[in-house]
């Protein structure tokens, strides 16, 4: 097929807000807080089984450890999938996996079937998150884009609270099985309401099929246009794309792997600083003397910081910008992190524990959502942002396991210094990379790396 253009960004790029955003922002958003959801019923449900006499602390440590091996290879199979067959093609088969696999998880007769049915359902959730940002970036408008991928953030980080409160209700009233059985019905509701939804057409024009990519702006600006009224012109004119299927190792090849080395940073940063710090919080607290009662309390209200850091996200993202944000808040974490360990005032303690939750999951919106996919050009977009998923899922299998023996041998403050160190490796590479994405089209920001990919696809044809 000949290269041709149907100028699919500049012409998504110049649409004003619609009811169309909006229903995508709740497809995409709907099926990412289930995942969320999912995740975080985990501890609660391992509680209930150990009770129950279903499974004992070693298998239910695998059942835990099963979710993350899944989440590490969801995510990079979600990112080839997703650049080889289409964003809709991927977000609708690794949701399909993860709803079947917890309806089938209601049944489990025992703890084995359940962490071979847990592996499945932890393919789904890893690969979810790595469409999803993707995905919702390429149909928003630059202005309004780090709002955006910020409430989609607030959909998902909401997850830990949602599932708090329903494991709090269902899990001593109907058993823990329900709790599969709810995210199971959500995703497989959210699936047939995604059939729907329109493929990315800057995927489509990406890959050569520019028929389906001018059919589908037209029925996207159409939807617009009628709530709106005449559309604005389009401003800039997107040169012709030229169908390419490249190679993973595009992603370490220069002037690329800068950003694949920063996008995995930035995805290992928040998993050490979630799953090293803010899922440990109960355990610390019990092992400083407080009761389970007391420690409860604190992480309750520390885990509001999750839904107030994707507020804050959402009101400085399009404004400080993504580089910048997230080396503030990098820093923020840093020094809240040395100060917390010294708190030993009861409001003190939540205070300061609640600024330090809130600038992680500052962190974690405008990091995860809003930076990593924005800094790929869309032929591997998912691609990049897949590896650096699987790096991040890496890390957080380990990440317990070294959390636990830092606080054993230097207490909260060894576990803080873990997070800072990595916190400060990422300042230094965000610093030394300078790619700043707040207000820009995705196109604009994958300039100074397309000439490098079009050399890539020519030498492949060669």
């Amino acid at each position: 097929m000949n290269a041709s253009s149907v100028n699919a960004g500049a012409r998504l790029d110049r649409l004003p807000l619609a009811r169309f955003h909006w229903k995508i922002l709740g497809l995409i958003g709907g099926g990412a807080l289930l995942d969320a959801f999912d995740v975080y019923l985990a501890a609660g449900v391992v509680a209930a089984m150990v009770k129950e006499g279903f499974a004992t602390l070693a298998s239910g440590s695998v059942f835990i450890s099963s979710t993350f091996l899944g989440m590490l290879i969801g995510a990079g199979l979600a990112g080839w999938v997703g650049d080889r067959f289409g964003r809709r093609y991927s977000y609708q088969v690794n949701l399909a996996i993860f709803g079947i696999a917890s309806l089938l998880a209601c049944f489990a007769p025992n703890i084995e079937t359940l962490i071979g049915l847990r592996f499945l359902m932890g393919l789904g959730l890893g690969a979810e998150l790595v469409v999803a940002a993707g995905t919702l970036g390429e149909f928003v408008p630059p202005a309004y884009r780090g709002r955006w991928v910020s409430l989609l953030g607030m959909m998902i980080n909401s997850g830990l609270l949602v599932a708090t409160l329903v494991g709090y209700v269902v899990i001593p009233s109907l058993g823990w099985r329900w709790m599969f059985a709810i995210a199971g019905a959500g995703a497989m509701v959210i699936w047939i309401m995604r059939k729907r939804m329109p493929e990315s057409p800057r995927w489509l024009e990406s890959v050569g099929r520019t028929a389906e990519a001018e059919a589908e702006l037209a029925d996207i600006e159409a939807q617009v246009e009628r709530e709106t009224g005449e559309l604005p012109p389009v401003f800039g004119v997107q040169t012709a794309v030229a169908p390419r299927r490249l190679p993973l190792s595009v992603l370490f090849s220069r002037p690329i792997i800068g950003r694949t080395l920063v996008a995995a940073l930035v995805v290992i940063a928040v998993n050490v600083s979630v799953y090293g710090f803010v899922a440990w919080l109960p355990t610390f607290f019990v092992k400083q003397g407080l009761t389970i009662v007391q420690s409860l309390g604190f992480v309750t209200l520390m885990s509001f910081g999750s839904t107030a850091g994707a507020v804050v996200g959402f009101l400085l993202g399009d404004r400080v910008g993504r580089r910048h944000g997230l080396i503030a808040f990098s820093a923020a974490t840093i020094i809240l992190g040395f100060i917390y360990p010294h708190m030993r005032d009861p409001v003190a303690i939540a205070a300061v524990g609640f600024a330090l939750v809130t600038s992680i999951y500052v962190f974690v919106t405008l990091g995860l959502y809003a930076y990593v996919p924005e800094l790929f050009p869309t032929a591997f977009r998912l691609r990049g942002t897949g590896f650096a998923g699987m790096c991040g899922r890496a890390a957080s299998i380990g990440t317990p396991y070294a959390a636990v023996a830092l606080f054993q041998n230097f207490g909260v403050t060894g576990v803080l210094m873990m997070v800072s160190s990595i916190l400060m490796l990422l300042i230094i590479a965000l610093l030394a990379l300078r790619v700043e994405t707040r207000g820009r089209s995705l196109e604009e920001i994958g300039t100074a790396v397309e000439e490098h990919v079009a050399s890539v696809a020519a030498m492949q044809k060669s």
